[in-house]
């Protein structure tokens, strides 16, 4: 698809009805849902739970600093009441470094939030919070970290592990001689770190594992667990030359491998680019994708694997030219995968899809909503239920008479993928 039909297809897109133009290359069905947030609102993540309900977590902002985690369960016809999860005014609040959950197999749902830490705006502690009664209450907060400095310590993906545990993966400031962290990089500050820990059922937390002790400041991380139990990890790695691509660590038998790089495109930038990679996986099949602006030309690549993720197949670019990354992506039944990101375009940012495979790549994208008012999508997150899927976006939020104002609306879509026979 070039850009101007892109353009075409957006400016004759009726969001959330099936049958828009385009979406059967993608969905059969494909609608939006009503959301429970409101006020000021920003970072959505979405995560399905061990029953197969689907929970939003989100940041509720009040005033000038002061912020509330929000959590809802959506049963596929309803949303429950939101209830608060963390308060205060000293909550972290970055577009990029955002509050996430996961359902544990026996029910459990975990939160992660972000806490001020020290007198440095980027000084901030991760909390994670058990709830054992469908998000009504929640246990007091663990920090996984246990360095008890004040530094950045962000960017976390949690997994179920075994049963009853949390794997929880991070990176980690420690190293750094300044809290002036995110984003920026001075010669003589250190690097962050990569780090991992359990958190059993009772609470209790294993060894601080150190897996990189250099990677990139500020980009987000993600997991995936395959068939046998691999835990597959992807991060933008960091080298003493500054160059900024994609690596994987695995935990394979319950022993972490050394980082593996992955993608190979060189990208040498003195400075977080604030884009991390996603990766996916079921059964045997993973797959990963992730931005990059090796050799000045911005692109979003995927690569797919069937080894569990040991190896990975040569890397496909999908993005049509003006990509801005903030990728996510789901590994689908069949092999496929369905891919999300963001792209610049002549009609505005848009939101971008596709279904992608080892042999053809990524089909025509599907554009599920377009912001004509500047940045203000943040990174996209999916998460799949039975035979939908959900994603969630912010744009701009209006005021009484349709124009915007300064707030930001988080949209959830539901669709299901439309896999060939």
């Amino acid at each position: 698809m070039t850009r101007g039909s892109l353009v075409s297809l957006i400016a004759g897109l009726t969001f959330g009805l099936t049958g828009s133009p385009g979406a059967a290359q993608v969905f059969s069905t494909l609608t939006e849902i009503d959301v429970p947030s409101s006020g000021v609102v920003e970072e959505p993540s979405l995560v399905t739970l061990a029953d197969g309900r689907v929970m939003m977590s989100w940041t509720e902002l009040s005033g000038n600093t002061y912020a509330a985690v929000e959590t809802a369960i959506y049963d596929g016809a309803t949303w429950s009441a939101p209830v608060t999860v963390a308060e205060g005014d000293d909550l972290f609040i970055s577009y990029a470094d955002f509050s996430s959950a996961v359902g544990l197999p026996d029910g459990r749902i975990a939160v992660s939030w972000l806490r001020m830490n020290g007198d440095s705006y980027y000084d901030y502690d991760i909390n994670i919070a058990i709830s054992g009664d469908d998000g009504k209450t929640w246990d007091p907060p663990i920090v996984p970290h246990r360095d008890g400095l004040s530094r950045q310590h962000g960017f976390v993906t949690l997994l179920p592990d075994a049963t009853d545990g949390l794997l929880a993966m991070w990176l980690d400031g420690r190293a750094y001689e300044t809290g002036e962290t995110f984003g920026s990089d001075g010669a003589d500050a250190g690097a962050m770190q990569l780090r991992a820990t359990n958190v059993t059922g009772d609470r209790s937390l294993s060894e601080d594992l150190l897996l990189d002790d250099r990677t990139c400041t500020c980009c987000q991380t993600s997991a995936a667990i395959t068939g046998d139990g691999t835990v597959l990890l992807a991060y933008r790695d960091r080298t003493a030359d500054e160059v900024r691509d994609i690596s994987v660590v695995r935990r394979v038998d319950g022993t972490w491998t050394d980082p593996q790089p992955v993608s190979g495109d060189g990208w040498e930038i003195d400075g977080c680019p604030v884009n991390g990679p996603a990766v996916s996986a079921r059964g045997d099949h993973a797959a990963l994708v992730w931005f990059t602006g090796a050799g000045g030309v911005p692109a979003v690549k995927m690569a797919f694997s069937d080894d569990q993720g040991a190896s990975f197949g040569p890397a496909q670019q999908i993005d049509l030219g003006g990509p801005a990354g903030r990728v996510d992506l789901l590994q689908l039944e069949d092999g496929s995968a369905l891919v999300s990101w963001v792209e610049w375009t002549a009609a505005g940012e848009v939101l971008l899809t596709c279904r992608a495979t080892a042999a053809d790549g990524c089909g025509d994208p599907v554009a599920i909503a377009v912001n004509r008012t500047g940045n203000a999508m943040g990174f996209p997150r999916m998460t799949h239920a039975g035979g939908d899927v959900y994603i969630a976006w912010t744009e701009p939020s209006v005021d009484a008479a349709g124009r915007p104002d300064d707030g930001t609306a988080i949209h959830v879509a539901r669709g299901t993928v439309l896999i060939p026979e």
